[in-house]
């Protein structure tokens, strides 16, 4: 019977390669390589889009028109939030969609997630934050803070918590959706036969990595733009 169960479960973070800075023992882990090959992708993706836009003729080839129909999207969807603000944050809202669907849709290559990792997660919801904020001060100026004591000074503490778990709520939600996949795809590699780690579990990987993660993709962009809206005038 020990011949037929695969190994152990796995789905936790690995220590890839460690290095001493300023005195201090740092490493390279799964995430960061993960983070790496995504980066890669991208970039690789945006140097082809180039070339192909640049060389485009009168009859778009099949590249092109996917390109183009996402670009519509994207900008269909900042516009039902942002509307006349849209084209101000649409590079912004594009660059996250991209990092993070395909961040999510690496488990498909093999790799651990990077969104898995609350440390991902965590510093996209602070960037949020920050956009947000910025926004509301250079738009709403003074009103941007003494809002907070709206409609009654009581409630300050209360708008104060909501504001600052904004990009907490969003950073938790695919953190844990992300990482709940993560844990069901290591638990069926580690825990069942060899024999039905074949074709079976491209089901599991279907609903956990795409589907759940366009979904989470999605539900990210959309909290960030209506966080933006908020603070626009």
């Amino acid at each position: 019977m020990g011949m037929l169960i695969a190994h152990e479960p796995d789905f936790m973070i690995h220590g890839v390669l460690k290095y001493q800075m300023f005195g201090q023992d740092f490493w390279i882990t799964t995430t960061t390589v993960g983070m790496w090959i995504v980066t890669l992708l991208i970039l690789l993706i945006a140097v082809l889009a180039n070339r192909t836009l640049s060389k485009a003729g009168d009859v778009p080839g099949t590249f092109q028109n996917v390109l183009e129909y996402a670009y519509e999207m994207l900008q269909k969807m900042a516009d039902g939030i942002l509307a006349g603000n849209a084209k101000r944050f649409v590079n912004y809202i594009g660059t996250i969609f991209l990092f993070i669907l395909f961040c999510n849709l690496s488990g498909l290559l093999g790799l651990r997630a990077p969104t898995a990792d609350y440390g991902v997660t965590f510093l996209l919801g602070m960037f949020t934050f920050f956009i947000v904020n910025y926004q509301g001060i250079k738009n709403r100026k003074l009103r941007h803070f003494t809002s907070l004591f709206e409609p009654t000074p009581i409630l300050f503490p209360i708008n104060l918590i909501g504001e600052l778990a904004n990009p907490l709520s969003i950073s938790l939600r695919l953190f844990a959706n992300l990482l709940s996949g993560v844990i069901i795809m290591g638990l069926w590699y580690g825990m069942m036969p060899i024999f039905v780690n074949i074709g079976i579990p491209a089901a599991l990987h279907v609903y956990c990595d795409v589907f759940s993660g366009a979904i989470q993709t999605y539900v990210f962009c959309m909290l960030t733009m209506v966080y933006i809206n908020d603070k626009m005038e």
